[in-house]
């Protein structure tokens, strides 16, 4: 089975966390693609295509960044719907937010978020969770499905 490289869709309206998040990034020694959208519309479009069927990322192999307040929808959505698809439901998402409200951790949780990481982050907690990230996407393997 071939691995293939992991995409990082980073879903992020903030250009300044944008920046400081891939930076963190490239410092832990992660290499991979990073594809940014500013706002929900977009990266769904992306995620899920245009006719949401989620069909054109089939044979992606993804790691989402997601922050929660967007300008047109809340990240929460988003999460719920690349969860319920099937053809993006494995890829890990990372929510990256402001908000360190319990109940809103939970339902992302509920949701099937992989990290809950709130922002502004504690440097070193974020370097340290980032370089986790890295690991985890250099030995991630996408499970070829039937």
């Amino acid at each position: 089975m071939n691995a293939r490289p992991v995409s990082i869709v980073m879903i992020e309206d903030d250009e300044g966390h944008a920046r400081l998040i891939e930076r963190n990034i490239r410092r832990a020694g992660v290499n991979n693609a990073i594809t940014s959208f500013r706002n929900g519309t977009d990266g769904l479009n992306y995620l899920l295509g245009a006719d949401g069927s989620g069909e054109e990322s089939a044979s992606r192999s993804m790691l989402i960044l997601l922050d929660l307040n967007l300008p047109d929808m809340t990240g929460v959505d988003i999460l719920a719907k690349v969860k319920s698809n099937v053809h993006t439901k494995r890829s890990p998402v990372i929510i990256l937010t402001t908000t360190d409200d319990e109940r809103e951790i939970k339902r992302c949780y509920d949701l099937g978020a992989n990290v809950y990481i709130t922002k502004p982050v504690n440097y070193e907690s974020f370097a340290n969770a980032i370089q986790q990230l890295g690991l985890f996407l250099s030995v991630m393997q996408v499970p070829v499905t039937d």
